[in-house]
């Protein structure tokens, strides 16, 4: 098969960017393949489906830019293409003396990243926003919002069909060499020759990467995020998005709670090396993918600097008493009998050989090769800002 642009994974940044290509390149032959059989099968389609306002972001940086970017373009498409969505605003509160530095200094970052209404908030006016939550202070986010990002990503890949690109799902990547200043991938769905090769593998986008013929000096390293479920009666607890002040050491924003869009209140998630690339189970393991993790100067830094938060992270997935001890900080009335399990997702999280938690986005170049190494949240409701960016650079390269 001949190809202008193939593009390996059709998680919601991989297909944001085929559609962005498809819209400024009608005439590209664009393909994009993926080793399931559907869309937004990993880190799409297992999120909280939450519309980044972009506050928490180093103004300048590449999450804030995008993210704001991103943030405009997601509600034109979801208002364009009638996804159901809803601009319902959050708050993030402090619920420790501790916390109340850490939540001005966020506030002052949402100003800084040009986001309008945004206001600190009394105890008092936290609960006039969310009758149950014990705070002491907070922040008003009237920007954020829900949506399925599952539903999104499904649209895009319709749009790109519509525009004569192709999906070649049940098909994983193999191997790349150069041949006659073309590209030819290897799948195990046969040979695709092209122009220009796009890496938004996700989970596997190191692996990928060393495919392609560059060090992409990071390790993609698994932290699974663990979900509960608010009873139906205790729904009425939580009326929008409520959300911690996060620990500013690491790239996670703590357990929170969310009204979904497919209806019901989710719970967390957690933060927990899996044990595997795809392990959304905690029984699920793959000793070769764990020894390798292991074996990573990078993370053994980060083991060594955090090992008794990570403890803390294990002990709360195994521990229903411990996950719900984290989330009565925000709401005490919830119960273990409020609660029951709900479903897991995995977080690509690059790490460096230092052992820096690699927190923006990372693209690589190399000639015919583009590689995007690291696109965590808020990757999903930057997905079309990061995927016009991906899109000129597979321009620029053609």
């Amino acid at each position: 098969m001949k190809t202008d642009i193939a593009i390996v994974g059709a998680g919601i940044v991989g297909l944001a960017t085929a559609l962005q290509l498809s819209r400024k390149k009608p005439d590209l032959k664009i393909c994009v393949l993926d080793k399931e059989q559907e869309v937004a099968a990993h880190q799409t389609g297992h999120n909280s489906g939450v519309i980044h306002s972009g506050i928490y972001y180093k103004p300048g940086g590449s999450k804030a830019v995008n993210c704001r970017k991103g943030y405009r373009y997601l509600l034109d498409f979801c208002v364009e293409n009638e996804v159901p969505h809803d601009i319902c605003g959050k708050v993030i509160v402090a619920t420790r003396p501790e916390e109340i530095p850490l939540l001005k200094g966020i506030f002052e970052r949402g100003q800084a990243n040009g986001l309008e209404g945004i206001r600190m908030l009394t105890a008092e006016e936290v609960v006039e926003k969310e009758p149950h939550v014990a705070a002491l202070a907070g922040i008003w986010v009237p920007q954020t919002g829900i949506v399925d990002f599952g539903v999104v990503a499904r649209k895009y890949a319709e749009l790109i069909q519509n525009q004569g690109g192709t999906l070649l799902l049940g098909r994983a990547l193999t191997g790349m060499e150069r041949r006659d200043g073309k590209i030819l991938v290897k799948s195990t769905g046969g040979e695709i020759e092209t122009k220009v090769l796009v890496n938004c593998a996700g989970l596997f986008a190191d692996k990928a990467a060393r495919m392609t013929g560059i060090d992409p000096g990071c390790l993609i390293v698994p932290f699974r995020g663990e979900y509960y479920v608010l009873s139906k009666e205790k729904e009425e607890l939580v009326n929008n998005l409520i959300y911690p002040v996060p620990n500013p050491n690491f790239p996670f924003l703590g357990v929170h709670y969310t009204r979904m869009m497919r209806g019901g209140i989710e719970a967390g998630p957690n933060a927990v090396l899996a044990f595997r690339r795809e392990g959304y189970s905690r029984w699920d393991i793959r000793w070769g993918e764990l020894m390798e993790t292991f074996a990573y100067p990078g993370f053994r830094t980060v083991a060594g600097k955090y090992w008794k938060t990570g403890m803390g992270e294990i002990y709360r997935s195994f521990s229903k008493a411990a996950f719900v001890r984290a989330l009565q900080h925000l709401i005490p009335e919830v119960t273990g009998k409020d609660l029951r399990r709900g479903g897991a997702g995995v977080r690509a999280q690059a790490i460096d050989p230092k052992g820096n938690l690699i927190d923006d986005f990372l693209i690589h170049e190399s000639p015919k090769v583009i590689n995007v190494l690291n696109a965590p949240s808020p990757a999903a409701t930057a997905s079309l800002a990061i995927g016009e960016t991906v899109a000129e650079k597979v321009i620029q390269q053609l």
